[in-house]
């Protein structure tokens, strides 16, 4: 395995609409692979390939503690979504900023698993957040998006100086 570079906001590539998955061959296994790895060392709960400058629709994630449950979406797409919640998100892309989000309190999400087999699952709470704010990066959706206009440009102002910082020091 190895490790993915995430691309940062303000980058053109997060807009990217990612294109499905035709066949689940090694190739999505060991970018999902690569992608977990990528996620628990950037210490993340989920990740999606256009995140990784991947064009392709696939998703990971796992919530647990220990890193005991792993999950892979391929072709995911949220066929029913029901309720409202305000979660704090933050983002692997956007590092070091929070902002509230509203979303669906549950959704139901068909997709391929790592092995291309389909499987349709509900989730709620942190995990409906999750599976949503994934999906909105394969459809070219940053959470920062949710922001008003005047949050949005001060995000974007911050780190874009955050980024110069980075390059000066390096």
């Amino acid at each position: 395995m190895s490790r993915l570079t995430i691309l940062e906001f303000p980058d053109p590539r997060l807009r990217r609409v990612a294109k499905p998955v035709d066949e689940v061959t090694e190739n999505e296994r060991q970018l999902a692979d690569d992608m977990l790895e990528t996620m628990y060392e950037a210490r993340g709960i989920g990740l999606a390939a256009t995140q990784v400058n991947q064009g392709v629709r696939v998703v990971v994630m796992d919530l647990s503690e220990d890193k005991s449950e792993p999950r892979v979406f391929i072709n995911p797409e949220i066929i029913d979504r029901d309720g409202s919640q305000n979660c704090e998100e933050g983002c692997l892309s956007v590092p070091g900023v929070y902002a509230e989000v509203k979303r669906a309190e549950r959704v139901k999400v068909r997709a391929l698993d790592r092995e291309g087999q389909p499987f349709e699952l509900e989730a709620d709470g942190l995990l409906a957040v999750c599976i949503q704010h994934e999906i909105d990066h394969l459809d070219g959706k940053v959470f920062v998006d949710y922001l008003s206009p005047l949050k949005r440009r001060m995000v974007e102002k911050r780190l874009k100086k955050q980024q110069r910082l980075e390059r000066a020091n390096a």
